[in-house]
């Protein structure tokens, strides 16, 4: 080897903020060191990594040993060497208030598994909002899933100690991660089945608990019109298990005859506005006129008529997002697909079969990033009278390294 290529770093190179945290995931799991510019470097006056990335990339750091990240000044380019996942208990992570916890709960089932230990980990900060998958998704969803799909049976859990909603937070999250040698291989996942019952729950907090009722009754108005079997819980928090801003929201999952589970959520808990505001600043047209921004009022509306919802709207909204999943048709609904790609490029090197439904943006980007990672390319085939598409490959064959010898 030259003398000038020792200690080089054979960087995977992207661009962009986009899908920047599945990147990060897929370079931990593969141990591959990854280097990002040109983060929002053009058309904003706030340039670079937002706060929840830095959160992020902290929480990796303290699950993993040995990792290393250079983030230049403006905080538009980004290294990440990672290390060795190493998992641990009686871990505690403070999200922020940036963006909601299934953003990085998310991230930990993908990870989480290929850990040297078993991992038991508190995360602080915002379990609903109207961006992130619920922390009520993930435990009558993802987790699920995770246990019958790719063997993730013992220990595998999620707690909602407290509650916690825009704008100030509050919510506390206590996550278990069991460690797998590898996942099963030949996974043939393509049957979905019917829909046989709804189940669901709708919580508030520091709000008087009838509006649960009321967001009950909303999802039941439009779920009856299909089914009998709809029974949705309710969850009232007070005080300290209420966070420290007032809310109210539901969460619904349709199960079918196979076994598959399709989620949705909402929640009066709205973060989206602000950073959307945060994203547009410095790009938007000025009206020359009146010195004003025009779009100012087309906001002002759209924050009045979201401040006119009431919960039975909100349960109508969640119970109509459901059944567009199911239309939608797949094994899983939107909001997982990108999970359950990433974990069948884990898969042992055999041949692995999984039928969704129409691929999200996100889910596209997904499959760009796996290959440039895993080297896995998926064959797609739609199927045009049902609107679903088989997608295959042969997994990459990891295996968890870390985990110590018994």
């Amino acid at each position: 080897m030259p003398l000038n290529n020792l200690g080089k770093t054979d960087y995977v190179r992207f661009t962009g903020s986009r899908n920047l945290r599945h990147r990060l995931v897929c370079a931990t799991l593969t141990s591959r060191a990854v280097r990002i510019d040109d983060i929002r470097a053009q058309g904003t006056s706030n340039p670079g990594l937002r706060a929840y990335e830095a959160s992020l990339l902290r929480l990796l750091d303290k699950i993993t040993n040995g990792s290393e990240i250079i983030i230049n000044e403006s905080g538009t380019s980004l290294k990440y060497k990672p290390g060795v996942i190493v998992g641990g208990k009686r871990l505690t992570h403070d999200c922020g208030l940036g963006r909601g916890l299934g953003y990085y709960v998310e991230a930990l089932c993908a990870i989480g598994i290929f850990g040297k230990k078993p991992m038991e980990i508190t995360l602080f900060g915002l379990t609903n909002d109207d961006e992130e998958v619920s922390v009520d998704t993930f435990r009558t969803v993802t987790l699920p899933m995770l246990k019958k799909r790719f063997g993730c049976d013992d220990g595998l859990s999620l707690h909602v100690a407290k509650r916690g909603c825009p704008p100030d937070g509050g919510g506390e999250v206590k996550l278990s991660f069991p460690i797998a040698k590898e996942l099963p291989g030949g996974i043939d996942w393509v049957t979905e089945g019917l829909v046989k019952r709804v189940r669901g729950v709708a919580f508030t907090a520091r709000i008087p608990p009838q509006m649960a009722n009321r967001l009950v009754d909303g999802a039941r108005g439009v779920l009856n019109n299909f089914l009998p079997d709809v029974y949705i819980f309710t969850d009232h928090h007070n005080g300290k298990e209420g966070g420290n801003s007032p809310a109210y929201g539901i969460s619904l999952v349709a199960e079918t005859t196979e076994g598959c589970v399709l989620g949705s959520d909402c929640s009066s808990a709205s973060t989206r506005k602000e950073r959307e505001k945060e994203e547009d600043e410095g790009r938007l047209l000025l009206d020359h006129r009146g010195g004003t921004n025009t779009k100012d009022h087309e906001e002002n509306a759209e924050e009045e008529d979201q401040s006119q919802k009431t919960p039975e709207d909100y349960g109508r909204e969640c119970a109509e997002a459901l059944v567009s999943e199911i239309q939608r048709g797949g094994v899983c609904d939107s909001s997982h697909q990108a999970l359950v790609l990433t974990l069948l490029a884990c898969s042992p090197d055999q041949i692995c079969r999984v039928r969704l439904g129409q691929l999200t943006p996100r889910s596209i980007q997904c499959l760009r990033t796996i290959r440039a990672f895993f080297g896995v390319t998926f064959n797609i085939q739609p199927e045009p009278e049902s609107g679903t598409v088989f997608l295959s490959c042969v997994g990459a064959g990891m295996r968890n390294v870390a985990k110590r010898a018994t």
